[in-house]
Order: C-alpha cells, then structure tokens, then sequence
C-alpha cells in the first residue's frame, strides 16, 4: 500500500490545506519529543550530574572497595529520581520569578510548555518513586536522608530561605551535599566520620562554586528580587566569602585524608585543592586591580575540582 505524500492543498471553498499522512505523523512526533524534552528540562539533568560526581566514590570508600553493582544501580536511579523530584518542585515554586530573569525564562513553566499542575504532580511522583526505591532495596536511614534532602530543598530552601536571606547560598547547600551521606547510608546503614568529611567538602564548595555564577547573573537575581549575596553586598565582600569557603573547601577535604585514605588521595587533594585557592583569590586580585572579573573562570574550575576530588576517593578506596 503506498502512502499518501501529496503537498497539501485548498480545496474549492478556500478552507485550509488538509494535512497529508506523512507530515500529521511527523507532526505528532515533534509534539511527544517537545513535551519529553520539557520534562526532561525541569529535572535540571546538570544538577543530577553532582549526584554522579559525589556518591558512587562516597559508596566505594564506605564498603572499603565496589558495592554490588545492584545497589550502586538502585542508589543512582533513586537518587537521580530524587534530585529530579526536588528540581521539578523548584520550577513549580520558582516560576513566578523564573520568568523575570533571562537565565531561567526559557524554563518549561515560564514558556508555559508544560503547566503548573502537571509539573507538581510530575515532581510529587517522582519523589514517592525515589523514597520508596530506597526504602525497598537500601534501607530506612538512606531513605530518611533522601526525603529530608527534598523536603529541605524545596520548603526550607526554595520557599524561604532563598527568598529571605542572603545566606541562602550557605543554608541550601546541605541539599548540594546530601548524595555523600546517602550513598554512604545505602552501603553501610550508618554515618562515620569520613562521611561527614565529605560532606563537608561539598557543602563548603558550593559557594565558591555557586557565587561566581551569582556575581554573572546579579542582575537578573536583582530584577527577581532574590537577595544573592553578590546583589546586595559588595564584590569585596563576595570575593572574601569566596575566599573564605575555598579554604574550608581544602581543609575538608585534607581532614578525610587520615580517615582511611592514602597517598593516592592525598597528594590529588593537595594539588587540586591548591591551584581551587589559587584561582579564588586570583579572582579577588582581579576585582582589587579593576581589571575584568571573568567569575565563571572560577565556577567552570570548581567544577573540576570536586570531579578530580572524588575520582581519587574511588582510586584510593578500589586500591
């Protein structure tokens, strides 16, 4: 049977061209890729890249070498689900000012792609399925910790603090830190203090992380009325707190090193974390001269170094 491929045309009373088989089928389809792409956008997939980075090397240090791949399979996918579910409930909370700032008006909810409802509900969903994955195949501590990091990310974070504060950056980043501790749980049911080193590394890397993007974009948290701190304190200010938490940074992470680690996490630790200092006061330096800031020189590095942090926690721990 051959297919109908004729251009459409009008027919004698004038009305509109009738679509043909083929071009209402190719239609359909770039409606289903435009609405799971949508979905896909409000999960923020880059954030969920975080939960890769920080806790399958928190799990192999747990159990001292690799987890089952099972479990390492089960804590990924609900965990990726959870990290979904709390940005979901973000853009639903969020899209009143999401669509006053140029970085985030392009967002599902703001380009009115998919609609508030559907989005909660999709958020709510994945959220249940995340918590009772854990719950079913870890154990009750991990999904304790996975629930709290949602609940705390979405009501205490997106819904106050972030709007009242301008240490929202700090208070919020226990969520960004959270995939250590409950990788660390799912593997052994309890919390050492080697887990709550890393979790501190994390936590105190958020901000050198997070306040170079916040001084590019000071301008649209400004126009959303968001109280970042780059937009209401100084670049003296920011670039001391910078500073400030990048030698927390460090320190955390040369504190995990006598908890179990060797040499092959320590000098990769020593390194990197040296050239993470280096680079948060070379910002500052920048700002002093008045010469260009260029922060997401700092936020693009910072990112790689928490990656070649933690990829030495999973050498050392397998070796």
């Amino acid at each position: 049977m051959s297919m109908i491929t004729e251009r459409p045309v009008s027919n004698s009373a004038g009305q509109p061209p009738v679509r043909t088989t083929v071009e209402t089928s190719a239609v359909t389809r770039r409606d289903v890729r435009a609405v799971v792409s949508a979905y896909v956008t409000l999960t923020k997939p880059r954030i969920v890249e975080l939960l890769l980075v920080t806790t399958v090397p928190a799990m192999m240090l747990a159990d001292g070498g690799m987890p089952s791949l099972w479990l390492v399979a089960v804590v990924l996918v609900g965990g990726s689900l959870a990290a979904g579910a709390a940005s979901v409930i973000n853009c639903y909370i969020d899209r009143d000012i999401d669509q006053l700032m140029r970085r985030t008006k392009r967002r599902p909810l703001p380009a009115h792609t998919v609609t508030p409802r559907n989005a909660l509900i999709f958020g709510l969903v994945l959220a249940a399925v995340s918590v009772a994955m854990m719950a079913a195949f870890t154990n009750l501590l991990a999904a304790g910790l996975t629930l709290a990091a949602i609940v705390y990310y979405d009501v205490v974070y997106t819904l106050w603090l972030k709007r009242t504060t301008t240490a929202n950056t700090f208070w919020g980043g226990a969520c960004g830190a959270a995939p250590v501790l409950i990788g660390w749980a799912a593997v052994t049911g309890t919390l050492a203090p080697a887990a709550w080193a890393l979790f501190a590394v994390v936590f105190f890397w958020q901000m050198p992380h997070f306040y170079p993007l916040a001084m590019k974009y000071k301008d649209d948290y400004a126009r959303a009325g968001i109280p970042m701190l780059p937009v209401v304190a100084s670049t003296r200010r920011v670039n001391a707190e910078i500073i400030g938490f990048a030698w927390l940074t460090v320190a955390s992470s040369l504190a995990v090193w006598p908890l179990g680690m060797s040499l092959i996490y320590g000098v990769p630790a020593v390194v990197v974390g040296a050239i993470f200092v280096v680079e948060a006061h070379k910002l500052a330096r920048r700002v002093a001269r008045g010469q260009a800031v260029k922060p997401m020189r700092l936020f693009h590095w910072s990112t790689t170094y928490l990656t070649i942090l933690f990829a030495a926690v999973a050498l050392d721990a397998l070796i």
